[in-house]
């Protein structure tokens, strides 16, 4: 089933374009990684999604309705986090859960109490005087107490420290396992890296890349150093094609590897070598000539993941959504 759904979709500010016919497609039980570089428009196209804003043209649809006719509806069943969190200060996560209760029409006081327990948040601490990591928790447990069908999180990371962070990541995956959908926005590549199952990166508003995972390490180049027996050895020797010299240093070749790890094998075997290592996948390096803005590199056409149901809700009347998502 398709949870995202976007076909050309266009925000436009007089001249400027925010975001630039964006196709997505994001499967329930995905975990959604939308990466890109400050202002390259992950949060205008959030934005859209949740109907916050409307669309100069194209076209969106969350859960299987348009994002702007339907916004109040869609929104039951969303978890939020913006990328600028603000909350009340005399707000307490207890205080806050009762509201979200009675806003949403459920009650969400006990799975709220959890999640602020495994979060290691004082649920009775008002937010004026919690640190900024404490109200990121906050706005976190409050997207996910109502166990979302899809949870909108934009740079949703930002103040919380290393084992907040597993934590997340675990409460993100206990989701996606049970069928739930994430859109996980970021601009640093080792959240993604972990915790994403597949990838778009955002440049100038525009996709220039979808992708599994796997797909993109595949492609990206790896470091690899030879051992060479002696410093002479590695002043002549005649590499492959697979593998671009960075450096020759002592006995020590030091290789940039694009091709494939066994071709790069077989090639050492029949050397001199005293050692071989071959390191991980490089994605910065791939994803830096992506967020180049001189590359010459042409915008991808993004993959579908099979999605096929792009319709438009043909009701669109241009309704103001009427409330928010937590």
């Amino acid at each position: 089933m398709s949870i995202i759904v976007t076909q050309q979709l266009t925000k436009a500010y007089g001249h400027r374009r925010g975001v630039d016919e964006v196709d997505l497609c994001v499967s329930a039980g995905e975990i959604f990684g939308f990466l890109g570089p400050n202002g390259a428009g992950k949060s205008t196209t959030i934005r859209l999604l949740l109907g916050f804003l409307k669309a100069s043209s194209g076209t969106a649809t969350v859960l299987g309705q348009d994002c702007w006719a339907r916004s109040a509806t869609i929104k039951q069943d969303i978890g939020y986090v913006a990328g600028d969190v603000r909350l009340y200060p005399w707000l307490t996560a207890r205080k806050a859960f009762q509201i979200a209760g009675e806003i949403r029409g459920r009650d969400v006081l006990a799975d709220g109490m959890l999640l602020a327990e495994r979060f290691r948040l004082e649920p009775d601490l008002p937010v004026r005087k919690m640190s900024r990591g404490n109200r990121q928790k906050v706005a976190l447990v409050l997207a996910l107490a109502h166990r979302p069908k899809l949870v909108v999180l934009d740079e949703p990371t930002s103040g919380l420290d290393p084992l907040m962070q597993d934590t997340l990541a675990d409460c993100l995956r206990e989701l996606a396992a049970a069928g739930h959908t994430v859109f996980f926005s970021s601009h640093t590549l080792s959240e993604v890296e972990s915790l994403c199952d597949r990838v778009a990166i955002v440049r100038e508003g525009r996709i220039v890349v979808d992708e599994s995972l796997d797909v993109l390490k595949s492609r990206a180049p790896r470091t690899a150093i030879v051992t060479m027996k002696s410093s002479t050895i590695v002043a002549d020797v005649a590499v492959p094609d697979i593998v671009t010299v960075q450096s020759r240093s002592g006995n020590e070749l030091h290789l940039q590897l694009t091709g494939s790890a066994v071709d790069l094998t077989q090639w050492a075997a029949s050397q001199p070598i005293v050692d071989l290592s071959i390191g991980k996948p490089n994605l910065e390096f791939l994803f830096r000539q992506y967020y180049n803005h001189d590359s010459d590199r042409p915008v991808q056409e993004p993959a579908t993941s099979g999605c096929t149901d792009a319709a438009t809700d043909p009701n669109n009347d241009g309704r103001f959504p009427t409330s928010e998502a937590s």
